[in-house]
């Protein structure tokens, strides 16, 4: 999933990612750099707050961004 399609899903749910960043107590700054960096990508993130950005954003929209980011 690219960061356009991770995009169009959260437009869908009424939200972008500046705004479901700071629901969550993001900096939107933080939830921009990880789908840039890692969204389609095979490999799991090592940093922790990344990791968590990006499940709760993938349970958020129910898709995987990464490759088994939901497991």
């Amino acid at each position: 999933m690219n960061r356009h399609q991770i995009r169009a899903r959260l437009i869908e749910r009424g939200s972008s990612y500046r705004q479901w960043a700071l629901d969550r107590g993001y900096q939107p700054r933080t939830v921009t750099q990880a789908v840039a960096r890692w969204a389609g990508k095979d490999t799991l993130p090592r940093g922790r707050l990344t990791y968590r950005v990006l499940r709760e954003l993938s349970q958020f929209i129910e898709e995987e961004i990464t490759k088994g980011i939901s497991a």
